[in-house]
C-alpha cells in the first residue's frame, strides 16, 4: 500500500505542478482577452493579475513541496504527512466550494481530483 500512496501522492504533485503552469500562461492569457473586452480600469486588470500570478506560484510551491515529501517516502524515508494533508484538504475545499457557487461547472475538478489523489497518497504513506 506504500507504494501506491507515493505513487499517488507523487501524481498529485505533478499535476499540481502542471496545473499551475496552466493557470499562469495559459488562463491569465485568456482571461486578459476577456478582460480587455469590458472596460475595467488598468489599475483593477493589474490588481487582478497580481493576485492570479501569486495563485499560480503558490500552486508551483504546493507541488513542489509535495513531489519533495513523497520522493523522500520514495527512498525509504519516514515523512511528516501534515503538510500533504493541509494541501489536499485546501483543494478540495476550494474544488467543492467553486463547484457549489457555479452550480456544478465540471472544470472545478481540476481542484477535486489532485487533492483526493493527494490525500488518499498521504493516507496509505502514513499508515504504513
Amino acid at each position: 500500500m506504500r507504494r501506491l500512496g507515493i505513487a499517488l501522492g507523487m501524481a498529485s504533485g505533478l499535476m499540481l505542478v502542471l496545473s499551475s503552469a496552466a493557470h499562469s500562461l495559459l488562463g491569465w492569457k485568456q482571461l486578459s482577452a476577456d478582460i480587455a473586452k469590458t472596460n475595467a480600469p488598468p489599475d483593477l486588470v493589474r490588481g487582478l493579475a497580481i493576485g492570479w500570478h501569486f495563485g499560480g506560484l503558490a500552486m508551483l510551491i504546493f507541488g513542489i513541496l509535495v513531489l519533495g515529501l513523497f520522493a523522500m517516502a520514495l527512498r525509504g524515508n519516514a515523512i511528516p504527512v501534515v503538510p500533504a494533508f493541509v494541501i489536499s484538504i485546501g483543494y478540495l475545499a476550494f474544488g467543492i466550494g467553486a463547484l457549489a457557487v457555479t452550480g456544478f461547472d465540471p472544470f472545478f475538478m481540476v481542484f477535486i481530483v489532485p487533492g483526493l489523489l493527494l490525500l488518499v497518497g498521504a493516507l496509505l504513506v502514513r499508515k504504513s
